[in-house]
């Protein structure tokens, strides 16, 4: 069974659809088609049936899927333990953040490590919090940042996890609403703008109004993106609570005005996630010791000191 054949398997698994499948895996419709019945043919099983739902596994292919899960990832340890007896620290790290951290934090360190380890190819992709998860744990992806949403990833004993920075989480307003002190009563009345439930940004302002004693914030809109929240704000739709990073240049221009937030300061972990491995690849390997706190200067152990990247605060 050719490792490609089990990757195009389980990600018709996954997706139950053959046209998501083909964009997950860069290929076309016809050849995921033909590299299923490929496998089918091998295994001498029929692994998909069609329902309402979709594609789904037959009790055949429900047996292969943990089987087909394990030969990846062994294959996946058996090229970082080749390429761990090289004596340069070469290979492929695929990256995954949101897309916040990826512009505000990652675009200067990822070219300070480059800088440091040109033999290393980066690849960046951009997703939310639980396609970073998942990706990552269907080995797309070697290593994610995103902001911790507490007990999300630590229960999942695939991943390990460290947090490399805290960002300060600020309240927004419309043009000309800067004030040093709020209400916290006329807070509650105000609306806000704010991700849908079940996004990580979601939890961190639902955490703050509960810890404010507020209960829920008032919904003006629910938004797909931290930069769509900022617009909204901006244009005077309501409130809404970010990190700090992803609208610094907007109150820099004053095109959003910072309120005091009547409760605890808070702020929230941006956290580097990656899986398990027998073996770690020497790529990755790297990452992970150049990654120090708040995304220090990445620089080779017998170097001089030089200037560090310059990142918003």
């Amino acid at each position: 069974m050719h490792p490609r054949l089990l990757k195009t398997f389980l990600a018709v698994a996954r997706t139950r659809n053959v046209t998501r499948a083909a964009v997950e895996v860069n290929l076309a419709q016809s050849s995921v088609s033909d590299q299923i019945q490929a496998l089918e043919a091998e295994l001498g099983a029929s692994l998909f049936t069609r329902s309402r739902r979709g594609l789904e596994l037959t009790p055949a292919g429900e047996a292969l899927k943990p089987y087909a899960e394990e030969l990846l990832s062994l294959a996946d340890d058996a090229r970082a333990a080749i390429d761990a007896t090289r004596s340069a620290t070469v290979g492929r790290l695929a990256i995954g953040a949101l897309e916040t951290i990826a512009s505000a934090r990652l675009a200067g360190w990822l070219a300070d490590f480059h800088a440091v380890h040109p033999d290393i190819d980066i690849k960046l992709k951009i997703a939310g919090s639980g396609d970073l998860l998942r990706r990552l744990g269907d080995g797309e992806i070697d290593v994610a940042f995103c902001f911790d949403r507490s007990g999300a990833s630590e229960s999942d004993e695939r991943f390990a996890r460290r947090v490399v920075a805290a960002e300060p989480l600020v309240l927004i307003a419309p043009p000309g609403e800067n004030r040093t002190e709020v209400d916290l009563a006329e807070l509650a009345e105000k609306r806000f703008v704010a991700t849908e439930t079940g996004c990580v940004y979601r939890a961190m302002v639902d955490r703050a109004f509960a810890e404010a004693g507020l209960g829920g914030p008032r919904l003006a809109a629910e938004v797909g993106s931290i930069d769509a929240i900022a617009g909204l704000v901006a244009a005077g739709a309501g409130f809404g609570i970010v990190p700090r990073l992803a609208v610094a240049a907007l109150l820099d221009r004053g095109e959003v005005a910072e309120v005091a937030w009547p409760g605890p300061v808070r702020s929230a972990d941006l956290v580097m996630i990656w899986r398990r491995r027998r073996v770690q690849p020497p790529a990755l390997k790297a990452l992970l010791g150049a990654a120090g706190e708040n995304f220090a200067a990445v620089r080779p152990a017998d170097a001089r000191p030089r200037h560090a990247v310059s990142f918003p605060s």
